[in-house]
């Protein structure tokens, strides 16, 4: 049984946007040395996607949608294949 904050606060969450954001932020900590948000961005920048530090934090809390042209340019900058990012 739900507590009515417990209820709450599911309720005020919202729906998440995108299926990938924790496997960009899990790419992203894997890497050696580790890319931080700023590093990605600046990474995504330099292939022509404008994606500021605040851009990739609500992808990976899944509060931003991803582009088809972004998953294949966020798969680059992380040296990970697109279809990685929808694995389990």
């Amino acid at each position: 049984m739900c507590s009515i904050r417990t209820f709450v606060k599911n309720a005020l969450k919202p729906p998440r946007k995108n299926i990938i954001g924790h496997r960009v932020r899990l790419a992203r900590r894997r890497l050696s040395p580790k890319v931080t948000q700023e590093d990605l961005a600046g990474r995504m920048a330099a292939r022509g996607i404008d994606l500021n530090r605040s851009a990739i934090s609500k992808i990976e809390s899944g509060i931003r949608h991803v582009l088809d042209y972004e998953i294949e340019s966020l798969a680059a900058c992380l040296k990970v294949k697109p279809g990685w990012f929808f694995e389990s």
